[in-house]
């Protein structure tokens, strides 16, 4: 696991800084290159996971990166897969971004630039088509399972969190004596089995029923 930059100009008291992430899959792979082209696009502090998988969303310094940025941040990558190696995960990242209103810019990537107005539009286009995709998957999953049950067959899996695990990971949430929150999002959803943004939707929506 590779630590965070020692160079940290970020600073945490104001907005608008630029947060650079950089992932390499295997040991025997240097990310420094990466580092080198988030630095020179302006990124005062970056995140690095060295030998982790794209399929995961537990990695150590990506976990670290999302509780470091604050709404008015820039993430900045190299390329989108360096954060997700599904469609699936890529677009939970994205809400998740855009719900904390962090802008995303990927230096390979021109229509992901969220801090212009072009950017915006493309992006907005980008993440339409790709939710799209996702969507008929489940579309065509929903029908297979339809079908089957019609035959007979079952399958499928139960509802992610029940509202007891909601209730639950609300009580989570709580501030502890030190005004803390007892879990973070990510603890939370390892411990359910969930991803991150399952957690956070599920919550703001209880705490939005609850007034």
């Amino acid at each position: 696991m590779t630590s965070p930059v020692t160079t940290d100009k970020a600073d945490p008291g104001t907005r608008h800084n630029i947060i650079g992430y950089a992932r390499v899959s295997t040991r025997d792979q240097n990310p420094k290159a990466q580092e080198a082209e988030l630095y020179a696009a302006g990124a005062a502090k970056v995140y690095v996971d060295h030998g982790e998988s794209s399929r995961i969303t537990a990695r150590p310094q990506w976990l670290a990166c999302l509780d470091y940025l604050r709404p008015g941040d820039t993430l900045v990558v190299r390329k989108l897969d360096r954060l997700a190696g599904s469609e699936r995960i890529l677009i939970e990242i994205l809400h998740e971004l855009a719900d904390r209103e962090i802008d995303i810019r990927s230096l390979t990537e021109p229509a992901i630039d969220t801090t212009t107005p072009m950017g915006r539009a493309l992006y907005g286009i980008v993440a339409v088509f790709a939710q799209l995709r996702v969507d008929t998957i489940r579309e065509n999953t929903r029908r297979g399972l339809e079908y089957a049950r019609a035959q007979g067959r079952y399958g499928g899996r139960p509802k992610a969190l029940t509202p007891a695990k909601v209730k639950e990971a609300v009580a989570w949430r709580e501030p502890d004596e030190h005004g803390r929150p007892k879990k973070t999002y990510q603890e939370i959803a390892d411990l359910f089995d969930v991803s991150r943004h399952t957690i956070m939707r599920a919550i703001k929506e209880a705490e939005n029923r609850d007034g």
